[in-house]
């Protein structure tokens, strides 16, 4: 099995237009197949209430199926953890482990276990693949709430793993009375082994390792004569683009492994391509992989598949700056800060030490080259986003030491142009949703950040006088949060009433 799994649930609105789009290029590379990441994304029959604008349809699935007849289309669903979609619904909310914390939902809510079968009878109905993938990984929350806690206790071993074989294990069973294939994710029975022996010998066990090989931990998931299928990753989500290097030398090390194991296949995972990246930037690392699949040591590089220096720029010299832009096992924090707390000023309050200093010059002047060495709309849509950031952080720094100075009017002047920036990420994203189907989502956040941009503009003329008194500290006055006249800041102090 030669696959790639395309992450929809990540605010992706793929039309029948984008997905002929991935089919073409998945045969194209020589895949098997092409793994849909679905979690709330998509138009299940029984959840009409969780149709979001731009969902994937059972139509369009119909229709590449019948297009494309030799490509496998192999669902990936979630029946537990990364339920979020559902569980932050008026509807859902009711079946959340914890109430407004975290993405998974309670394995002892009867009424969340019928959805769980609701969604997997639609999946089974719809998809025609062999392989059913019922998600179950990252349930980090198992034994949170007091009757899964109960359940916990009861049991004389691993409560969680018993907890968690109790669920899986007859929704397993439910694709296998399917005629069909289970297939899960691998890290919860790294964790909880014991929960392995419940589940259908039928069921293939997806090893995810974004960092390491799968020897080690492949041996231990095939111990009960499970199938296991090898899981590198592009590393996107840790990236201001992508990181090149260890992207390319996790998908060789997973090949070499597969091979050397005999295991099943391998399977490329793409994670969240939001916060304004997009898909199309990808796929040519897409297409090389599947080369790297078949013959880790002599196959070329990711970086080869790219035909400017784009790609050298974004995805290797900007990364070996190091510090925010540098490798790490983490969300990137520059953009998750930048972009998904409605509040960008987070980003300059964490990271203007080293986006005003000498690295910050190295990276803008990378950024810019990059900007310059492409004619394609999408690569120059990821060096722009990459250029707001560190121009949005310098330009708020300004307007921080003149506002620490008393200069207020300075300070909005120094401010105002990063509105600009804001409505140019507006009209990228847009743009990025027209080609490839990105993310509504982007639209928005680039809306209200030029929204609260004005905002804190007329604090600083509203406050930064003193007319209340006092002068605000600028993290204080450019938090959603402020309040004129609550200089204690006690929505700071008193941070328990917080969600």
């Amino acid at each position: 099995m030669r696959m790639w799994m395309l992450d929809v649930a990540r605010e992706q609105c793929v039309t029948r237009e984008h997905l002929f789009r991935y089919a073409t290029e998945t045969l194209d590379a020589g895949y098997d197949a092409l793994g849909l990441y679905l979690e709330h994304r998509f138009a299940y029959p029984s959840t009409p209430w969780s149709h979001g604008t731009g969902v994937l349809t059972p139509e369009t699935i119909r229709a590449v199926r019948s297009e494309f007849p030799s490509l496998r289309l192999v669902p990936f669903v979630n029946l537990l953890g990364h339920v979020e979609g559902f569980l932050y619904t008026e509807p859902g909310h009711r079946w959340a482990e914890e109430e407004m914390k975290g993405l998974q939902a309670c394995p002892s809510n009867p009424d969340f276990v019928r959805f769980a079968e609701g969604i997997l009878d639609d999946t089974l109905a719809i998809f025609d693949d062999e392989w059913v993938h019922i998600g179950g990984d990252e349930t980090a929350q198992l034994g949170k709430c007091p009757t899964c806690q109960a359940r916990v206790d009861a049991h004389p071993g691993d409560g969680k793993a018993a907890l968690y074989s109790e669920h899986f294990g007859p929704l397993a069973a439910r694709v296998v009375q399917a005629g069909r294939t289970p297939a899960v994710w691998g890290d919860m029975f790294l964790e909880h082994p014991d929960a392995l022996a419940a589940m259908p010998r039928e069921t293939v066990l997806f090893d995810w390792q974004y960092f390491n090989g799968v020897a080690e931990t492949a041996a231990r998931l095939g111990a009960h004569g499970h199938r296991v299928v090898g899981c590198p990753a592009l590393h996107v989500y840790n990236a201001a683009w992508m990181h090149l290097g260890p992207s390319d030398e996790n998908i060789r090390q997973v090949a070499r492994d597969v091979q050397a194991l005999n295991l099943e296949g391998v399977c490329l995972t793409t994670w969240e391509t939001t916060m304004f990246s997009s898909y199309d930037t990808l796929l040519p690392a897409v297409r090389a992989a599947r080369a790297i699949m078949d013959d880790p040591e002599g196959a070329p590089s990711l970086l080869s598949a790219y035909d400017s220096e784009w790609a050298n720029l974004m995805g290797v010299a900007l990364n070996e700056l190091g510090g925010v832009w540098g490798h790490s096992r983490h969300r990137h924090k520059l953009k998750s800060r930048m972009f998904l707390y409605a509040d960008p000023f987070l980003a300059g309050q964490h990271h203007a030490e080293e986006i005003c200093g000498p690295m910050g010059d190295q990276a803008l002047a990378l950024v810019e080259r990059a900007f310059a060495a492409t004619d394609d709309e999408a690569e120059k849509g990821v060096a722009l986003a990459c250029r707001s950031m560190i121009e949005f952080v310098r330009m708020a720094h300004v307007a921080r030491l003149l506002y620490a100075e008393g200069q207020t009017e300075r300070a909005v002047s120094a401010l105002a142009p990063t509105r600009y920036l804001f409505e140019t990420l507006e009209r990228t994203a847009k743009r990025t949703h027209e080609r490839i189907g990105g993310s509504l989502a982007d639209i928005e956040r680039a809306r209200r950040a030029k929204a609260h941009v004005e905002t804190v503009i007329q604090r600083i003329r509203q406050y930064g006088d003193g007319s209340l008194g006092y002068v605000p500290a600028w993290n204080v006055l450019t938090h959603p949060n402020f309040m004129p006249h609550d200089q204690a800041s006690w929505w700071i102090v008193n941070s328990w009433g917080r969600p």
